[in-house]
């Protein structure tokens, strides 16, 4: 009799999580692989203000190609993305082994570094934009010490002003590298560095030849979240430059946006977002298959 009983119950605790599960599965399936095929038909209509779903070819990403303003998007997409990532690799390895020296207060630095992680990009680009604001700003506090003739415009400076959103990106994830470059740090074999030292190995030479090496799957990770943050990089650029002055700021996200919902260009910003999409996957799927290449080979 026991056994009877227990088999509808096993039954019902094996179905149980599949059918919690489903709704969320399906949600998932519609709202972001749905979509993601719809905008890909899009990308081949012929859509403007209304989107239609005809079959146009290649004559959006035509488009595209031939408009001068994608090609200063993805220049500064390359500039930004180039510089805060190496910037935020640096920056965080610097502050991580500064951090490992054992020193007092570790905690609360680390928490001051980290804290810029907490907060969203908009508030990080709202904050930043009254720092780097030429009438609020840094350049009006030096102007009040006394050095009037100091010049700090970079925010409304067509030239320089990609520069103010490296700044604010560095600031606010350099941190988050910070903490990963640290956790590699204290996952070194202490006893690899003594017995490098007994051989009469200089501490740079340590850095340079074991510890850093061994920071190689630290590095590939944080590499592959920076890049993913630099391409969806959106409400930064919204909340601190607009994408101006003019679209000298402007990034794929900001095009795409500017042309799906204020100019009426459904079908090129639909071609806009595909071309980030395969700029995302290049990265992301080489990145899957290594990881499923080493747990297959650990198995």
């Amino acid at each position: 009799m026991k056994k009877k009983s227990s088999a509808p119950r096993q039954s019902l605790g094996n179905f149980l999580p599949k059918l919690v599960v489903a709704p969320t599965f399906v949600v998932a399936v519609i709202f972001i692989y749905g979509f993601m095929f719809l905008n890909a038909w899009l990308s081949f209509s012929s859509s403007r203000l209304l989107p239609t779903y005809d079959w146009a070819g290649t004559i959006q990403y035509e488009k595209l190609f031939a408009n001068d303003r994608w090609w200063v998007a993805a220049e500064n997409l390359m500039l930004f993305g180039g510089l805060f990532i190496v910037i935020c690799l640096l920056l965080g390895l610097f502050l991580a082994i500064f951090l490992d020296q054992k020193i007092r207060a570790e905690g609360a630095i680390r928490t001051i570094y980290l804290y810029p992680m907490a907060l969203s990009f908009i508030v990080t680009g709202t904050a930043w934009k009254w720092i780097l604001n030429p009438e609020l700003g840094v350049q009006r506090l030096v102007r009040e010490m006394g050095f009037e003739s100091f010049t700090f415009d970079w925010l409304v400076n067509t030239e320089m002003a990609i520069y103010t959103v490296v700044i604010a990106g560095v600031w606010q994830s350099s941190g988050f590298v910070m903490a990963l470059c640290l956790a590699g740090l204290r996952g070194i074999d202490d006893n690899i560095i003594k017995a490098a030292k007994v051989d009469g190995a200089s501490m740079p030479l340590i850095y340079r030849k074991i510890i850093i090496p061994g920071l190689r799957p630290v590095f590939f990770s944080a590499l592959i979240v920076l890049t993913h943050i630099a391409i969806k990089s959106f409400d930064l650029i919204v909340a601190l430059t607009g994408g101006g002055p003019g679209f000298a700021t402007d990034v794929p996200a900001t095009f795409m946006y500017t042309y799906s919902f204020t100019r009426g260009q459904i079908g090129l910003g639909s071609a806009a977002s595909m071309m980030m999409l395969m700029a995302v996957a290049a990265i992301i799927v080489p990145y899957l298959y290594s990881e499923l290449r080493e747990k297959k080979d650990e198995h």
